[in-house]
Order: structure tokens, then sequence, then C-alpha cells
């Protein structure tokens, strides 16, 4: 999988490195601790994968410019922003296998230091006049946002159905990964229509990024450190569930769904729900769907001239359902 990973780099790798510069810089502060906060994130960075859909739709459009460094950075900083934030509510105290801010730092600290990134994010496109990539991310924002109080509101009662989890997935994750697209293009192209479809890219590259990620919680012991079952233990219905309760009999889909209400931390039942969820097809299923939002992304790929940018687009389209973590 590394491999890969430096494969979907190759045409961009020169940015990137140079982009770990520029990001680092867009954090900077005049306050010791906000700096000692930052240095620590960039050392514990994951594959920054949302840079590098910036800058592969910039080169399928384009060529990669400052405009470009700064969408990336704006995109870092609140995805950065929001894991911050993340970590707070859902109380956990390890991210990528280092600590969260939150563990180190405490909540309140950690809350200031979200808001600070976003904050840096707005002003990186204000102080540069691209009101059309803040019109980007302010949307992005907002719907991330949406996504998450939508999600905690159905968690609460349940009642979430197929359509609802879309919703949520888009909102929650898909969402930023349509705005990398969107603003690679716009960092190139004043074209709005490409720009529109890129997104649109972007949208159903994330839906199916999710739907995986999804899937992780049924797979034992999986790579990404995430223990099995956690979702469900967290109430968060995700699509295997859901469509392993909408075929179960009248019977199971009451005794399972008050495994969730209530049994949510007892491991034996939680097991028992997996195995369930397995046996009655929903694995299957969220892969069937997975593919389908996969197949949407590599057909308006498709529309695009033959270049090294889209040809690490349509591995990175590869990469996003058959990583293991």
């Amino acid at each position: 999988m590394a491999n890969i990973v430096a494969e979907i780099k190759n045409p961009i790798d020169a940015e990137m490195k140079l982009f770990e510069q520029k990001f680092y810089e867009s954090m900077q502060s005049n306050v010791a601790l906000l700096d000692k906060v930052t240095r620590f994130i960039v050392t514990t960075k994951g594959k920054q994968m949302r840079p590098m859909f910036v800058f592969l739709c910039a080169k399928l459009t384009g060529e990669v410019n400052e405009k470009s460094f700064r969408g990336a950075s704006m995109i870092e900083l609140i995805h950065t922003a929001t894991l911050v934030h993340d970590d707070v509510v859902d109380e956990s105290f390890k991210r990528r296998n280092f600590f969260s801010i939150n563990a180190l730092w405490k909540n309140k600290i950690a809350v200031l230091v979200g808001d600070y990134l976003l904050s840096k994010a707005v002003l990186l496109s204000t102080d540069h006049k691209d009101y059309d990539l803040l019109a980007v991310i302010s949307r992005t924002i907002r719907e991330m946002a949406e996504g998450e109080l939508l999600q905690l509101e159905k968690a609460r009662k349940l009642d979430i159905t197929e359509d609802i989890y879309y919703e949520i997935i888009r909102q929650k994750t898909a969402t930023l990964i349509a705005a990398c697209c969107e603003i690679g293009v716009l960092s190139t192209s004043s074209d709005e229509n490409l720009a529109t479809k890129m997104r649109e890219f972007g949208t159903y590259t994330g839906m199916a990024f999710q739907i995986k990620d999804d899937l992780f919680d049924y797979l034992t012991s999986n790579i990404i450190g995430k223990p099995v079952g956690i979702d469900i233990k967290e109430k968060k219905m995700t699509l295997p569930l859901i469509h392993a309760l909408r075929t179960a009999t009248e019977k199971d889909r009451s005794y399972y769904f008050n495994t969730i209400k209530r049994y949510n931390n007892d491991s034996k039942r939680v097991k028992e729900l997996i195995e369930y969820v397995k046996k009655s097809g929903g694995l299957d299923y969220a892969i069937i769907k997975m593919k389908e939002y996969q197949q949407k992304a590599k057909d308006i790929l498709e529309e695009f001239p033959e270049s090294e940018a889209k040809k690490s687009l349509q591995l990175m389209l590869n990469y996003v359902i058959e990583r293991k973590f």
C-alpha cells in the first residue's frame, strides 16, 4: 500500500515536499504555546491525502501555483482543526498512535487550537483576496458541522435510514474531499463548470472512502488501530448495520436495536451483532454501494484527456476502497 501512495504522489512529489514547509508557516503565531502545539501537529501528520487531491486536480486542469498551495493549506488547516475538535467531542486520547492534543494539553487548549486553525484558514483566503476559495471553505465548514450534529441527533434516536446515512457521510467526510478537488481546479482555472464537475468527483470519492472506513468496524483487529465494534458502542448506525436491520425479522430487529440502545458496551452482545451483520449480507451490500460511488467518480475522470495527474487520481480511487487502514 505504501508503494501505491508513492506512485500516486509521483507527479506532485516536489509540490508535496514544498507544501510541508508552507503548511507549517501558515500555522505559525506569536504565542509560544500555540507554536509548541502546531509543531507537534506537523510531526504527527498523516498521509496528507487531501492536499494530494488539491495538487492533482490543479495539475489535471492547469499548473500548480501559489494559489494552489494556499488552497491546500486551507484544506489541511480545516481538516486538522476538525480532528482536534473531534478528539475533544469523542473524549479520545489517541490519534494515529500518538497522544491527541486534548490528552497532552487538556480540552480547553485543544478547542482553542482548533478555533485558531479555522481562523488561519479563513485569513489565508482573505489576506490574498481568494474569495472564491473562501466561499468553498465556508460552505465546507458549515456542512461538516451540520453532518456531525445530524449524526449526534440520530445516535440518540436511532431512527437513521439509508438516505440519512448518505447525507451524514456526504456532509461529514465527502464535503471536504469535494472541496479539495474544487479548490484545485479554481486555483488554475476560472471555469466554474469544471470546478463543479470536480467537486462531484470529490463527493463520490469521499462517499466511497467513508463507506470503506465504516466497513473497518466489522473487520477483526483492523490495522487502523480502531477497536472492532467501536461504531456500535458509540451508537453510530453505519450502512452495513442499517441494511442488516432493514432486512431483519421483527423479532431480530427488536433484539439488535436493544443491543445498540442498552447493551452497546456489552462486548458479547456487540460481537453477536457484528456476526449477524456479516451473516445477513450487510458488508456485501455496503461493498456494492461503495463500488457504485467509486464508478461514478471514475466516469467523471474518463472525460479528461490522459495525463500523469489523471493516472494518479485513478490510482487514488482504487486506493480509497482497497486500503487496509
